[in-house]
């Protein structure tokens, strides 16, 4: 009897590991700066120049296409497969916040947080290939985002998130 009690034990034991491990937080990159209160991914981000909200930023996309600018925002999701991309908003504002050849990813417990980063901003046209695969790397059914349309993008160089 005592070993059907340390084999049930052991399932249970495996079974509450695999359920952890499952909403394990994935962190495949390193910062490149910590602080008591952030941590920078991709390279540093550049202080003392005037940041924008990505809602100002959208608004001012004429202005801005193609040019470094600092933006101060809301994660609102990040890609749970790796942390490759996230998703940013500021009211109605959003934006899909990339990261500059893959060279870094953010951790994928980012969500909720608000943060600034370094990066270009442009209105890109999305094929419906490309809607779904962004919608399956979030999480969502890839069949609900597979319309062609378009969406903001940030190519980001640089993102500080908070510490908890």
């Amino acid at each position: 009897m005592k070993k059907h009690v340390l084999t049930g034990l052991t399932a249970t034991a495996f079974l509450v590991t695999a359920a952890l491990a499952e909403d394990a937080v994935i962190r495949l990159s390193e910062p490149v700066q910590e602080t008591e209160t952030h941590e920078d991914f991709g390279a540093a981000l550049p202080e003392g120049e005037p940041s924008h909200s990505l809602g100002e930023a959208i608004s001012r996309l004429d202005d801005l296409a193609g040019q470094p600018v600092l933006i101060e925002t809301e994660v609102q999701q990040v890609c749970q497969k790796k942390g490759c991309f996230f998703i940013a908003r500021d009211g109605d504002a959003v934006a899909r916040v990339r990261f500059r050849d893959y060279g870094f990813f953010i951790p994928t417990d980012s969500a909720g947080k608000i943060v600034k980063l370094a990066g270009t901003l442009e209105r890109v046209e999305l094929t419906a290939e490309q809607a779904a695969h962004f919608a399956a790397d979030l999480g969502q059914d890839p069949e609900a985002g597979a319309m062609p349309g378009f969406e903001y993008q940030i190519m980001a160089t640089s993102v500080r998130i908070p510490r908890a």
